[in-house]
């Protein structure tokens, strides 16, 4: 079990660089100097812990719906066929977020693909092949999409979410967009590594990295964790029907230990739910503590809402940009 204390080099490793890689030719070795250690034991750390589940990759977060095409998207699905359909769900390769949670929609998933073609053909499939209708609930609003936050300490406010610079996007982004969401390779030179298998100069990829992360199309550029594998294993959802989405999203994203907050479509008769948050913590207690402080907001007194904690996770993994 890895160590969690806060002046372990693990821990200090995880709180530290879940955003703000070092965008240098050698960032471990950077990570190092901040960490008082060396790069060799950088490397041979998060090797280790990639190896044990604890983190999925050294990469980036895509914003959703920049460069590609995603959505929410749900599933009624009997007891009985639950681990059935959970397999047609996670063979599709643009799932990359499957979980069940408690509720009558009990099988939740983010699909994503490169288009929105691409994206319809995938809930169609899982249609076609389940027998079941999907319930799909697109993004209208982030208020806050970085899921990154410090695993020791207290709970803080994560700030505001920005609208990305769409004008900073080129076609050529998107193999390095898919690269970043799969993993650099866990060597002292992974820009090179990269720039090498795209067939560009390592100065070039860096310095496109780090315009997309300014512009926010890249939300994070870090260390990628496995919360439940860390020990964050109440992982709730929380539906609202607020008075005024806008403003009980904007608040509801400042409360701390909220790690997510969005707005989606609804659809009539099914889903009339429209603002999302998530809460991460260490157990039940814990997540609804958070809830609480979120329920006394007065831009969310008195509104309805539901909590969905998840009870088991499928798959996990980064968004499809690009077609392979």
């Amino acid at each position: 079990m890895t160590d969690l204390s806060p002046d372990c080099l693990d821990t200090r490793l995880l709180d530290d660089f879940q955003r703000d890689l070092p965008l240098v030719p050698r960032p471990f070795a950077a990570m190092a100097d901040v960490l008082g250690t060396t790069e060799a034991e950088v490397l041979d750390r998060l090797r280790r812990l990639q190896d044990c589940g604890r983190i999925s990759r050294v990469g980036a977060t895509c914003r959703p719906n920049t460069a590609g095409a995603s959505t929410l998207a749900a599933l009624a699905v009997p007891e009985a066929r639950i681990e059935e359909v959970a397999a047609i769900v996670g063979a599709e390769p643009g799932v990359n977020h499957s979980y069940l949670r408690e509720d009558r929609w009990n099988l939740w998933f983010v699909a994503t693909a490169p288009s929105d073609a691409g994206l319809a053909a995938t809930l169609s499939r899982i249609e076609g092949a389940s027998g079941l209708p999907v319930l799909s609930l697109p993004l209208v609003r982030p208020f806050n999409i970085d899921l990154g936050f410090r695993l020791c300490g207290p709970r803080q406010p994560l700030p505001p979410d920005r609208a990305p610079d769409m004008a900073a996007l080129r076609q050529d982004d998107r193999p390095l967009m898919q690269a970043l969401s799969e993993g650099l390779a866990l060597v002292p030179a992974p820009f090179a590594a990269l720039a090498a298998r795209l067939g560009r100069p390592e100065a070039e990829v860096i310095a496109r990295i780090t315009a997309l992360a300014h512009a926010r199309i890249l939300t994070r550029v870090g260390v990628i964790v496995r919360h439940r594998a860390l020990g964050w294993a109440a992982n709730a959802m929380v539906v609202w029907r607020p008075p005024c989405v806008e403003t009980a999203g904007c608040a509801l994203s400042q409360v701390p230990g909220v790690t997510l907050c969005y707005q989606r479509r609804t659809v009539p008769d099914l889903w009339d739910w429209p603002l999302f948050c998530m809460i991460h913590a260490r157990s039940r207690p814990e997540a609804l503590a958070v809830l609480d402080r979120a329920r006394v907001l007065p831009e969310l007194a008195g509104a309805p809402h539901k909590i969905l904690f998840s009870t088991q996770c499928f798959k996990q993994r980064g968004a499809l940009i690009e077609a392979a």
